[in-house]
């Protein structure tokens, strides 16, 4: 099973990174973290493993209040947030790929029906933004080149 929603971009990396953080804007999400995994990398195994991996940004992206709902139907929940979206390029890559974690996977922790809801509804937010970035996303959670779809906060 898989448990992110992936599109790939023909976008530049800092491009790429910067429209998809207003992407998630525009569907209320903000931006708690941003994990710099090529930096951490290079700063502790070297610049071989940086170079090997690449540019890979995570972001912590929050709706608070869908954070808000998910925490209220229950506290737990609090452990599988804030939805990670990763914006990540090959070093000799020509495009971006962005992958956002698929709520529905809170959905199959929780039998909790105001939870469903809560990832019914973040669901919906993610895959709009990376509709915006991509041109469509597909029911099944694939879109761009080589999309794949899977599980979630």
């Amino acid at each position: 099973m898989s448990y992110t929603h992936t599109i790939t971009v023909p976008l530049a990396w800092d491009e790429a990174l910067q429209q998809t953080k207003d992407a998630l804007a525009e569907q209320g999400f903000g931006i708690l973290s941003e994990i710099n995994v090529r930096a951490t990398f290079e700063a502790k195994l070297g610049p071989e493993a940086a170079a090997s991996l690449g540019d890979y940004i995570i972001l912590g992206a929050c709706n608070p209040n869908l954070a808000s709902r998910a925490l209220a139907a229950e506290p737990d929940m609090g452990a599988l947030l804030p939805c990670n979206v990763v914006v990540r390029r090959s070093t000799d890559a020509s495009e971006t790929t962005i992958q956002a974690i698929d709520p529905q996977t809170m959905v199959q922790l929780s039998d909790n029906p105001a939870v469903k809801d809560v990832a019914g509804d973040a669901d919906t937010r993610l895959r709009a933004a990376l509709a915006r970035l991509n041109g469509s996303v597909s029911p099944g959670g694939s879109a761009g080149q080589g999309g794949s779809a899977g599980p979630a906060s």
